[in-house]
């Protein structure tokens, strides 16, 4: 497993555990748009502020404009390439 695969695993299982979602981090596809309300995570606003707290704390990441959290983390893909470019 490359760099990529595992962060991309990585960031799988923090939206599992953080959103506390009863759902297999596996099934989750790199390109799912994660916030689509026929996404079986469901995730909303509030996930999206309890990932933003997580990546702050996991990555060193900040994230405070809604705007920007939803264009980061639209999915996996986008969130993964986010993190590699600013770290």
């Amino acid at each position: 497993m490359n760099v990529t695969e595992q962060l991309k695993s990585n960031l799988k299982e923090m939206i599992v555990r953080e959103c506390d979602k009863d759902i297999d981090p596996k099934s989750i596809k790199d390109d799912d748009i994660l916030f689509h309300p026929s996404h079986p995570l469901e995730l909303d606003s509030l996930d999206a502020l309890q990932l933003s707290m997580a990546l702050k704390n996991e990555y060193n990441i900040r994230l405070t404009d809604p705007k920007e959290i939803r264009r980061v983390m639209e999915s996996i893909n986008t969130l993964a390439s986010y993190i590699e470019t600013h770290q």
